[in-house]
């Protein structure tokens, strides 16, 4: 399991500086970016992404109606995958050849309510499952554990794919979504509201390096 810092702001400065922050810390994040639709928060205009020079990796979550509108807007050389909701009414399957032509590869995302069941179709077309395990929007939403269940669910139907947790993951909890077979473990608040957002991240490194001995 690894651990990805997730970076969410709702102003583009934040998200600069949770940026640099990261880049001393890590090759690869998550960003988070909203529409103020999907979820009520909204984020800096994903265009903006573009112009911005990093040594990082990245993914993103969009939380958002129309994720094709915001991938449209994005060009950058360290995006190397795009995770769309689940719950969207968008054409999925569109989408996901759409985002294979670029290059990139493809996830699904599943809020705390959605069964898997209702996404298994999608589930099966694309390379990531990223389950929420707080309701989306914030930092800092409340942990949703019952998400738990889903996630062991899906290891045994998809061995293959990869499987992401986000929202809620703590030092305490960490072993529960290493037990239920968890990938990536996507960390926002507990590492970038902290006092030094680099040390939080080597707790969470080394925690993940202990669970795997």
């Amino acid at each position: 399991m690894k651990v990805v810092p997730a970076v969410l702001a709702e102003k583009f400065d934040d998200f600069l500086k949770r940026l640099r922050q990261a880049e001393s810390f890590t090759d690869y994040i998550q960003v988070d970016l909203m529409d103020g639709v999907f979820v009520e928060t909204r984020s800096f205009p994903p265009e903006m992404i573009t112009s911005v020079e990093t040594p990082l990796s990245f993914e993103v979550h969009l939380m958002a109606e129309d994720p094709l509108g915001f991938l449209n807007g994005m060009e950058h050389p360290g995006l190397k995958k795009v995770i769309f909701h689940c719950e969207t009414g968008v054409n999925h399957l569109d989408l996901v050849s759409t985002i294979r032509e670029r290059g990139l590869a493809s996830g699904v995302a599943i809020k705390p309510e959605t069964e898997l069941a209702q996404c298994r179709g999608i589930a099966e077309q694309v390379d990531t499952l990223l389950f929420l395990t707080v309701d989306p929007c914030c930092y800092g939403s409340p942990y949703k554990p019952e998400v738990l269940r889903k996630i062991v669910e899906a290891r045994k139907l998809f061995p293959a794919k990869v499987i992401s947790a986000d929202g809620g993951v703590s030092l305490d909890n960490l072993k529960d979504f290493f037990d239920a077979g968890v990938d990536y473990a996507c960390v926002g608040s507990r590492i970038f509201l902290q006092k030094d957002p680099a040390e939080s991240y080597r707790l969470f490194a080394h925690k993940v390096q202990e669970l795997g001995h």
